[in-house]
């Protein structure tokens, strides 16, 4: 996993000074995933690339230095703690609606002596609601589509700011769809960049929607109106 991670971060043009962390966060993984489900990915070779790698690859698509970042539906951490292990300057919210796995993330953050890295345990609806156009960007990689993430992740980014959306290149049909919606929430797509896991043949799109203007305050909706009516 090692050479991997360094081949990689170096393909990516990234320093490998953040590899005994990125070690230490995979061992703490695959110790935790025995025991709960964190992630469905186990091979060391298949954790560098396809969550490590991937998760870095961010820092190459914009400028997140000294930035504040957000990343809604962690999961596991990532993106958002790779891309604080690769880059300490930005400020890091790990936030996530199931317990457990923020407790995990908690754990990680104090075995690699993060202590400016939040941990919060909420669903990014209700959050929005004392962190409204707080951060500078928010970043995703959970499972939804684009008009739903973007409920969810535009109204904690501030004008100015961008929301970075990580989807399959295949995802023609759902960006064209969100076009309103993103619109509504005071956004633009800026930008649909697709990029290489280094070590791989597999790309992947980072959507980057700009925060144009403030979301009206009625947005985000409860969970349950954005899954039964997405804009």
């Amino acid at each position: 996993m090692e050479e991997i991670l360094r081949s990689g971060l170096a393909a990516l043009g990234l320093p490998a000074d953040c590899v005994p962390q990125l070690l230490r966060y995979a061992a703490l993984l695959e110790e935790k995933n025995r025991v709960m489900n964190l992630t469905a990915i186990t091979d060391p070779a298949e954790v560098a690339r396809l969550h490590f790698l991937d998760s870095a690859a961010l820092l190459t698509l914009t400028d997140l230095r000294n930035k504040t970042l957000v990343d809604v539906g962690t999961g596991a951490g990532f993106p958002g703690l790779p891309i604080r292990i690769a880059e300490p300057s930005v400020r890091v919210t790990l936030l996530d609606s199931l317990g457990k796995r923020v407790a995990f993330l908690q754990e990680v953050c104090d075995a690699l002596g993060l202590s400016d890295a939040a941990c919060v345990h909420a669903r990014a609806e209700e959050f929005a609601a004392g962190n409204r156009e707080r951060f500078d960007a928010a970043v995703s990689r959970a499972v939804a589509s684009l008009p739903m993430l973007a409920e969810l992740c535009l109204p904690l980014v501030k004008v100015g700011g961008t929301f970075i959306a990580m989807k399959s290149v295949g995802a023609v049909e759902e960006l064209d769809a969100a076009g309103r919606a993103v619109s509504v929430l005071g956004g633009r797509i800026a930008a649909v960049r697709d990029y290489a896991i280094p070590g791989t043949e597999i790309t992947h799109r980072a959507v980057l929607i700009e925060k144009v203007k403030p979301t009206p305050p009625k947005y985000p909706r409860p969970f349950a109106k954005i899954k039964k009516a997405p804009l």
